[in-house]
């Protein structure tokens, strides 16, 4: 994979455990490890220093939602649940269908349960996409062109847009930064909505892969609703506020392991 920084999984777990619950203290955490107090600080020490997680009085918080963290980084939170939802998708998606993938973790955990297919034909802007559909042969791979966005490893801008708007593909796949209360899709950076909203209108079904942590979560860049994709697929329940937003819309959500609903 692309990118994958290496830490341990007990930091991993730390990570996972301070995004859902807002916090933790150093006590807390070693007690729940089994471990000594000067173990967990350099777990969580480490964390900072990579931007997954932030000191804060007496422990650790989940970054200040101004901006994204590492890509890389990213890449560890939830990384379970993300398989789940990865083959849902995988399991919706035929051979020989064109897909075309936006930036993110997600997007890309979706493809790496797609490298068992045969003859897909792949447009993106995430080279992380595209180095893991290049492991198959039977696989067409077209990327976008202009300037490579370093620590995300995608491309975005004007070029971006237009590249997507080039194709009409069969399937779009895209994450986001984040859902509102009103269904609202939020992302951090202007570019970032707008290649999304160009594989949107490109695509004959539109998936919107986002594991539960993406419920609630603060960005400030508007781009779209919840009742703008044919189908939302996530690892936990759509939390009843949220629902809202989808009543009376065709929109299909799916659970991983529970099916699907509306």
């Amino acid at each position: 994979m692309l990118g994958q920084v290496d830490i341990s999984k007990r930091q991993a777990e730390i990570a996972d455990l301070v995004q859902k619950a807002g916090f933790a203290s150093v006590e807390e955490l070693a007690e729940r490890f089994e471990v000594t107090t000067q173990t967990i600080r350099r777990d969580v020490n480490g964390l900072c220093e990579l931007g997954v997680l932030r000191r804060t009085h007496g422990g650790v918080e989940p970054p200040a939602p101004a901006s994204n963290i590492h890509y890389s980084t990213r890449q560890i939170l939830n990384h379970p649940e993300k398989q789940l939802i990865a083959e849902q998708v995988a399991a919706r998606i035929e051979n020989n269908q064109s897909l075309a993938f936006s930036i993110g973790t997600t997007p890309e955990i979706v493809m790496q349960a797609l490298t068992g297919h045969e003859k897909l034909a792949i447009f993106t802007n995430n080279l992380n996409v595209a180095f893991t559909a290049s492991s198959n042969p039977s696989f067409q791979v077209t990327i976008a062109g202009g300037r490579l966005r370093h620590g995300d490893r995608d491309i975005l801008g004007s070029a971006a847009q237009t590249f997507f708007s080039n194709y009409k593909v069969d399937v779009g796949i895209f994450g986001v930064a984040g859902v509102d209360e009103d269904g609202t899709l939020l992302d951090f950076h202007e570019d970032e909505v707008a290649a999304r909203q160009s594989i949107l209108a490109n695509c004959r079904k539109s998936f919107l892969v986002l594991d539960h942590s993406k419920f609630g979560r603060g960005a400030h860049v508007r781009g779209g609703q919840l009742k703008d994709v044919d189908a939302i697929f996530t690892d936990r329940p759509v939390p009843g506020e949220f629902l809202a937003s989808l009543e009376g819309e065709a929109t299909e959500f799916i659970v991983a392991g529970e099916g699907s609903g509306l």
